[in-house]
């Protein structure tokens, strides 16, 4: 399936553009593609973070007994 290229519209501030298109500029990137990159792992961090804190609450409240033992 190929890929649809979508144009949009936003407001940014302004210092926040001006270093993101610094960044580009020195890594030689263009800046449609770098904004893709970042939006894409904005998305997988926001939800791969719910998905780790419940494993990681999980392991903790499962391993409590060994956690107090190791903590002597």
């Amino acid at each position: 399936m190929k890929n649809k290229n979508l144009k949009i519209s936003t407001m940014v501030d302004q210092a926040v553009w001006t270093a993101f298109k610094s960044l580009c500029e020195e890594g030689h990137q263009n800046l449609s593609g770098m904004l893709t990159e970042a939006l894409q792992e904005f998305v997988q961090r926001k939800r791969l973070r719910p998905t780790f804190l419940k494993h990681a609450e999980d392991s903790i409240r499962d391993n409590e007994a060994l956690g107090h033992l190791l903590s002597k």
